[in-house]
């Protein structure tokens, strides 16, 4: 029992948790679940918890929630379950918990709407849009007092502003304990979460969540176009799509898509995320987050016409999610985030799913417009932090067009100890008669430390008054469909041994690093190779790790080089071979094997060298393909040149794959 805790309310803190999900709450969890407990035990009106996205806030909300209600905990102290009110501003944030989550409340859960204000209920699920609108304030149909606890998620986003719907709802139910959960640590544009609602009673990081095993790591790519590095301008007197005299200035990344519309750029865009996910996994479900829905629905429209070859088969393969939607968005969202479906995998949107999304399988998290705001990013990169190691999700990538991740993970405040607001408290005649500087509770290591420093009953927050300008209008947009749009450069971005920082990877040793990783000599990583079906898992393997083979060899200036020579003198600094030199040396060598095949035969494999010289070993993965083209095909079918020059499907398939041994030896 909490020290502090009165002795008539000790039956609430000893109320046992709700387990029969069979989930037990992690170490941090059973902190937040009793810090907020013994907080409003002790009659805090206002209680702060900040917990990174993905650690379960709306379990630990839950579990709060369970507690006090089946223990009857309330305000007057009476003999009945409490009146809880979960406040959100978007219906994804209310909708799955309820459906969820909160569950085991069965038929006492209700969701407020304008037209249905039922109070026969104890816990209630409510967004300010539908409980405060220029029509109809329906929250005050219910009595101020009506309400024992509200829980406020996502409260960094507006529940304390002066002039927001949230404040004007959480004034009028001002006699209510107040809990207010994010994500976002303290800063400026935050400050007046803390002013409102105080310090955090506790405090779990995305960097100890990572730390912890309990949330996803992340290697970010940081992705540049040429217009991008250099800028665009438009020519002397261009037009855009419309006919519009294009301002003659220089447009940067952060006017792409709101005041100049570069459709080659999108197009850019696009085409290197669909070659990002054929090296890789492209049934990795990704989110890309865009400008504006017109964004988002010309980045769906660019990558289903490069992946018409999968759309064919899966019709939604890539979809747009946007409030435009309506119960087609949500329908898809839904498909999304069940982990055995593989469809949609990719969806657009531009800042519906920031938030509120349970999918644990993102594996891509892809950034094509800039993120001013510190916490809308951490928020934006929750989305691929959670962990499913059954389904192969033990990292996601975040791929960043725009240099916001970059930005971001460089602020000496992006993850670090929390910070300590001032509360200044001045009297009648001006006179400042207390200043406390406050610490917000830090992670935890594993136990609740007894000795901390407990809050008390009497402690009253500092209104805010901080005012939010009127958002500024939308710039006139121009449209250009023509020029030319190329991605000059590819950075990779791990964190370093402390895990404290991203420090930039060059790509040639980060792509060394990652092969000695995998194979401890080159004499391993040649066997594997060789063989057509092992190195299809290890260009799988490699692919997950970020290689891919036209960047690598632009990268080191070798396009001649084969991959295999390219990934050994990278990883142990072994001598460079051209695709051709290894080609001569193979016929070289086995000028005996070459013989025991007919004329066409030999002529077939020495095709198959031109071919590899052309293009590479990869293609050799799908030999089937690979026969039916030209030149091979005015050989015959591939069951044709099987059975006339080989001898059998069986026989020839032996021939290849010796012919791929040979180019190795």
């Amino acid at each position: 029992v909490a020290k502090a805790v009165p002795q008539a309310a000790t039956k609430h803190w000893i109320e046992p948790l709700n387990l029969a999900s069979g989930k037990e709450p992690r170490y941090y969890q059973n902190i937040a679940i009793n810090r907020v407990t013994e907080s409003v035990l002790l009659g805090m009106p206002r209680v702060l918890v900040t917990m990174a996205t993905g650690t379960g806030k709306t379990f630990v909300a839950f579990q709060i929630c369970w507690k006090l209600w089946n223990s009857r905990w309330n305000r007057a102290g009476q003999h009945r379950r409490p009146k809880i009110l979960y406040l959100a501003d978007r219906n994804i944030l209310i909708d799955d918990p309820k459906a969820k989550m909160f569950a085991p409340f069965g038929d006492a859960r209700h969701k407020i709407s304008s037209r249905d204000a039922s109070q026969g209920r104890d816990i209630y699920f409510g967004i300010y849009q539908a409980l405060s609108s220029p029509a109809n304030d329906i929250f005050k149909e219910y009595p101020p007092d009506f309400f024992d606890l509200i829980i406020v998620d996502e409260c960094h986003r507006g529940s304390s502003r002066d002039d927001s719907n949230w404040r004007t709802i959480l004034e009028y139910f001002s006699p209510a304990v107040q809990l207010g959960m994010t994500a976002t640590p303290l800063r400026d544009e935050s400050r007046d979460t803390y002013l409102y609602f105080g310090n955090p009673v506790y405090t779990y990081s995305l960097r100890q969540g990572i730390e912890d095993g309990f949330l996803a790591p992340y290697r970010v790519h940081r992705i540049i176009t040429d217009v991008d590095a250099a800028g665009w301008r438009p020519t002397k007197n261009e037009l855009d799509r419309y006919g519009r005299t294009i301002p003659d200035d220089e447009y940067q990344t952060h006017d792409f898509e709101k005041v100049v519309a570069l459709r080659t750029r999108t197009k850019a865009i696009a085409k290197h995320l669909s070659n990002f996910l054929k090296g890789s996994d492209r049934f990795a479900k990704t989110l890309v987050f865009c400008v504006d829905q017109e964004h988002a629905a010309e980045m769906r429209h660019e990558l289903g016409n490069l992946n018409k070859d999968l759309k064919q088969t899966y019709p939604d393969y890539v979809c747009r999610v946007t409030s435009d939607e309506g119960d087609i968005g949500r329908q898809h969202l839904s498909n999304f985030q069940d982990v055995d479906l593989p469809t949609p995998t990719i969806l657009t949107t531009s800042q519906m799913l920031t938030t509120g999304i349970d999918a644990e399988t993102v594996k891509n998290v892809v950034l094509a417009r800039v993120i001013g705001s510190l916490a809308e990013f951490k928020q934006t990169i929750g989305r691929g932090t959670r962990l499913n190691v059954d389904y192969g999700k033990e990292y996601f990538n975040i791929i960043d067009y725009t240099g916001t991740a970059t930005s971001h993970f460089a602020d000496k405040d992006f993850d670090g100890e929390p910070e300590t607001i001032d509360e200044t408290i001045i009297d009648e005649d001006g006179e400042t008669v207390s200043v406390t500087v406050e610490k917000p509770e830090q992670e935890a290591t594993g136990a609740e430390d007894a000795d901390q420093p407990k809050p008390e009953p009497d402690e009253t927050p500092i209104p805010p008054q901080i005012k939010e300008p009127p958002p500024p209008r939308p710039p006139r947009k121009y449209y250009v469909d023509g020029g030319v749009v190329e991605i000059i450069g590819h950075l990779v971005y791990d964190l370093d041994t402390d895990g404290k920082k991203l420090q930039v990877v060059k790509y040639t040793d980060y792509s060394g690093r990652m092969v000695r990783s995998m194979y401890p000599s080159p004499e391993e990583f040649r066997t594997t190779w060789a063989s057509a079906d092992t190195r299809a898992e290890a260009l799988h393997e490699l692919a997950k790790r970020g290689i891919d083979f036209d960047e690598l060899a632009a990268a080191s200036g070798q396009a001649d080089a084969d991959p295999f020579d390219l990934l050994c003198h990278l990883a142990w600094n072994a001598p460079l071979l051209t695709r051709r030199e290894r080609a001569d040396r193979a016929k070289r060598k086995n000028p005996d094997w070459f013989a025991t095949h007919s004329d066409t035969a030999k002529e077939i494999l020495g095709l198959l060298l031109e071919k590899y010289i052309e293009r590479g070993v990869i293609q050799f993965n799908d030999l089937s393909g690979l026969i039916k083209s030209p030149p091979f095909d005015r050989f015959g079918l591939p069951g044709e040149i099987a059975n006339r020059h080989f001898g059998g499907i069986e026989s020839m398939r032996q021939s290849i794959g010796q012919l791929q041994a040979a180019l190795y030896q």
